[in-house]
């Protein structure tokens, strides 16, 4: 307990306060809430939990609905999570997301609330986790964004779903959340939003971008079979070891000549395996790829070629075809985030208007996955935006603007929002967000 009431002193002195409310009663209820957002993010923290564990965040997050005053909340959607539901007359329905999952990292911030938390994964081997992807800012901004709404329920109409996702580092969450009936057990959104940090830009930014914002993301492992013998004698072997090197070396040729330079795409071989012995040649030799890309046919056309390449030299090293390599794609898909044109502008004018346009960045696709796209594609008629959140301490921020030194990334053991500005923009902009879909002003 000492040690969560030093975390979250030095937490609320450490910033300046988040602003001058002036005559903004938005702002000025943000700020005043801002102590009760902090310590939960604080607890959030400290308590992180794997993907298909977030047991204890899931009832967290229902209770904070429920104080806030959802009377309609649902657990156990998809596995842990959380449904709330506040229906506000006739209006528009938007779905607000948050997720709920940490990593597997040890973290290294210093930070005196830092997580120490030890659990089992789903192999059951110990692993240290971290919140070093941001969900303790996502669902604390998310709590605070609920609690505004509730306050200002005499400013919007409409149906409010807010909705606490599992797993969405391991890629599934948001699938089993629709799989169990997320869109005919509760309102259908008409319009879907969620937030996530980002490492790149200073706290008390927003970023917003129309059209694809995250990337198409499969796992891809590779089997290269061969018939293994004394390195001595390789005339007598089909070597999967210079098979593999040579498949690994065509396989940049999905990017460099099969696809159309305009189209993005990425090819990586992030791990290779083969042989115990130097002057042993091996069986086979176990490659895993991540391949990324925006449109449906980029992604398709990878994965088709990354199976022919495979095959095709094999086929060249004079490799029987029952021991052609096998190609498996992962189950673990994440499809790309679209965000629609309209309700991109949208924000991006709301958000300009609140914040001014030095403090509202138009960021860029990036190759990273986020299955809050699965929401949007459930239905394409719905309107979608995801969008960034600045988390990077503005000093930090300017030092590595001068210096050039690299910033921890989102993943990173070292990887610390700013929680002050960060929580307190979240908030804003998510409310406002809401407001403007749902006829608030």
């Amino acid at each position: 307990m000492r040690l969560l009431v030093s975390g979250l002193a030095m937490l609320l002195a450490a910033a300046p306060a988040y602003a001058q409310s002036g005559a903004d009663p938005l702002r000025a209820a943000i700020t005043a809430d801002l102590p009760y957002v902090q310590t939960l993010y604080v607890d959030l923290h400290k308590s992180p939990e794997l993907s298909f564990q977030e047991a204890k965040s899931a009832a967290r997050m229902a209770a904070e609905l429920k104080k806030a005053g959802f009377k309609d909340v649902t657990t156990g959607v998809g596995g842990h999570g959380v449904v709330g539901v506040l229906k506000n007359g006739e209006g528009p329905t938007l779905l607000i997301r948050a997720d709920m999952d940490a990593l597997p990292v040890k973290e290294q911030t210093g930070l005196p609330y830092a997580s120490t938390v030890v659990t089992k994964d789903e192999t059951g081997a110990d692993v240290p986790v971290m919140h070093a992807c941001g969900h303790d800012i996502h669902m604390s901004a998310w709590v605070g964004t609920a609690r505004r709404l509730v306050a200002l329920k005499d400013q919007w109409r409409g149906t409010l779903v807010m909705i606490a996702q599992p797993a969405e580092e391991r890629g599934g969450g948001a699938k089993a959340m629709l799989e169990d009936g997320l869109y005919a057990r509760f309102p259908k959104p008409t319009h879907v939003v969620a937030l996530h940090v980002n490492a790149a830009i200073p706290a008390g930014s927003v970023g917003v971008h129309s059209g694809y914002a995250m990337a198409n993301v499969d796992s891809v492992d590779v089997t290269v079979r061969g018939v293994g013998g004394h390195g001595a004698y390789p005339h007598t072997t089909k070597d999967p070891v210079v098979l593999a090197a040579h498949i690994v070396t065509a396989l940049q040729t999905l990017v460099s000549r099969n696809n159309n330079p305009a189209e993005p795409a990425v090819v990586t071989v992030g791990s290779i395996h083969g042989g115990t012995k130097h002057n042993i040649i091996p069986d086979t030799v176990k490659l895993q790829l991540t391949v990324r890309s925006y449109g449906d046919d980029v992604r398709e056309s990878l994965l088709s070629g990354i199976k022919r390449i495979a095959e095709g030299q094999a086929a060249a090293f004079g490799v029987p075809q029952e021991l052609w390599p096998v190609v498996e794609i992962k189950n673990e898909y994440t499809p790309s985030t679209f965000n629609t044109d309209t309700l991109s502008g949208q924000l991006q004018g709301v958000f300009k208007a609140r914040f001014g346009e030095d403090r509202v960045v138009e960021t860029k696709p990036a190759m990273g996955g986020e299955d809050f796209s699965r929401y949007y594609r459930e239905d394409r008629s719905l309107e979608s935006t995801l969008f960034w959140l600045g988390a990077v301490k503005q000093s930090t921020w300017d030092e590595a603007q001068k210096s050039g030194k690299p910033l921890p990334s989102l993943h990173s053991p070292f990887f610390a929002p700013d929680p002050q500005p960060t929580l307190a923009t979240g908030i804003e902009a998510m409310t406002s967000a809401a407001l403007s879909v749902l006829g608030g002003k």
